[in-house]
């Protein structure tokens, strides 16, 4: 299962409308609802620190939360953020519930096995990670915590692309017109600096 999702407490908000919404902002709160998962829409207010702080790690709208609403918890996924025109800041707030079928978006984090039987990097390259998570369309009811990078066999110089990586059953990535790096295995400064003398040496001779 996935690792444990970022919680934001949440209350329910009995007025409608934009009277109810400017109220809850003089409060420090910020006006949202929650709905879809076969239930009814319901109004809420958040904490506008605690939401802040979750936008400001990035990946909002691909990252799995629990709500938190009067002590009752729910996942829930983002799908919209209304900010301020002015000062770009949240005065509004979706949340869509999951089913267990649901399909989402979420940036999975990849880990790299394989490091021992690495020729590449027993002889000194450098592990260059270009994506430490992946975006991934997965079903809610099995969300992996991690998808697998093997680096056996990689030499200096190779290239690891998500082809290369065994997905877990039911997920895909979600960028599906190009086989994007995941990682690669570059060679040692020392290494790098010996062969730039050597080309210059040659184009010097030529």
């Amino acid at each position: 299962m996935a690792k444990e999702s970022p919680v934001l407490n949440a209350t329910t908000r009995a007025g409608t409308g934009k009277g109810a919404a400017r109220s809850a902002r003089r409060e420090g709160l910020v006006p949202g609802v929650i709905y879809g998962g076969g239930e009814e829409p319901v109004t809420i207010n958040v904490k506008f620190n605690e939401l802040i702080k979750l936008l400001k790690a990035g990946k909002f709208l691909s990252t799995l939360i629990t709500l938190n609403v009067d002590g009752k918890q729910q996942r829930v996924i983002c799908r919209s953020v209304q900010r301020d025109v002015v000062k770009d800041l949240p005065t509004h707030i979706d949340f869509l519930r999951l089913s267990p079928k649901s399909r989402i978006n979420l940036y999975i984090p990849v880990e790299f096995i394989g490091q021992d039987n690495c020729p590449g990097l027993r002889r000194g390259g450098v592990l260059t990670v270009v994506r430490p998570e992946v975006e991934l369309k997965v079903t809610a009811s099995d969300i992996p915590d991690h998808v697998t990078a093997d680096l056996s066999g990689m030499a200096i110089g190779d290239v690891l692309t998500i082809s290369k990586i065994a997905l877990p059953e039911g997920t895909r990535p979600m960028i599906t017109d190009r086989d994007f790096v995941i990682a690669n295995i570059a060679a040692p400064s020392g290494l790098r600096s010996a062969e730039a003398e050597e080309e210059t040496a040659e184009e010097e001779e030529a």
